[in-house]
């Protein structure tokens, strides 16, 4: 298939994550049956609540609406409702990065914690939307910690159409600041490759993935961080 470059499908990707933050935007053909989120929240009340709590100012609530969506994924029943779980999770991982509340000038919505665990769940719901609502994560936060979730969070989606995640979180890593390598994003990066490795049939094809396990291993991280990047490049020599 033909491959498309990193910054192209970085936007593709974006514009399709921006559609699912904003439904009440988009615009459906006359024809089509599929239901917009808002109305699959109308036909659930147990939605309803949630994406209240998720939607309210306080943190505790927020963290509360994460504790209801981490049951429902534990057990499966969010799978048969993931448009609404995702729509919320997607909401959450945002909260205080893409989507900023001031009051007096100062940002009230700043939930590191809150973005870091909704990113983790996304990745567990392993949708194509909740794939493409991580990379907006990698890409626009500015945590570390959050960072490394979403980055891991996609190795656990095993989305990788043309090896597209894998050139985004080459990119990132690529953007990071080498005078403050972060051990934790670092060791998130070579664990998503390697996830993705495992799932992604052929293997991964595209040598960013192999230029970032090296730069990882030649970097300045601890050795159980360089120690993993080198045993991640014997793995994908393995299955060549």
């Amino acid at each position: 298939m033909r491959r498309v470059s990193t910054r192209f499908a970085i936007a593709a990707i974006l514009c399709a994550s921006a559609a699912l933050v904003l439904p009440a935007q988009e615009k459906k053909p006359a024809t089509t049956k599929e239901m917009t989120i808002e109305e699959l929240f109308l036909k659930s009340v147990e939605f309803q609540v949630l994406r209240e709590k998720a939607f309210s100012d306080d943190y505790e609530m927020k963290m509360n609406a994460l504790d209801d969506l981490e049951k429902k994924i534990a057990d499966g029943s969010a799978g048969a409702n993931d448009a609404q779980a995702g729509f919320v999770l997607e909401y959450l991982a945002l909260e205080g990065s893409a989507r900023l509340n001031r009051e007096n000038g100062r940002v009230v919505n700043y939930f590191p914690e809150v973005r870091r665990r909704a990113a983790g769940m996304l990745g567990r719901l392993g949708t194509e939307d909740a794939k493409n609502a991580l990379v907006r994560v990698l890409l626009i936060d500015d945590e570390p910690m959050v960072k490394a979730e979403a980055a891991y969070a996609l190795g656990v989606t095993g989305i990788n159409q043309d090896n597209e995640v894998v050139q985004v979180l080459a990119y990132t890593y690529d953007h990071e600041d080498p005078t403050k390598p972060d051990n934790n994003f670092a060791y998130a990066i070579v664990l998503a490759i390697e996830k993705l490795s495992q799932k992604t049939s052929g293997g991964l094809t595209d040598p960013a993935g192999y230029r970032t396990l090296v730069k990882i291993a030649q970097g300045n991280y601890i050795r159980t961080v360089k120690t993993k990047a080198l045993q991640v490049l014997d793995e994908l020599k393995a299955t060549k």
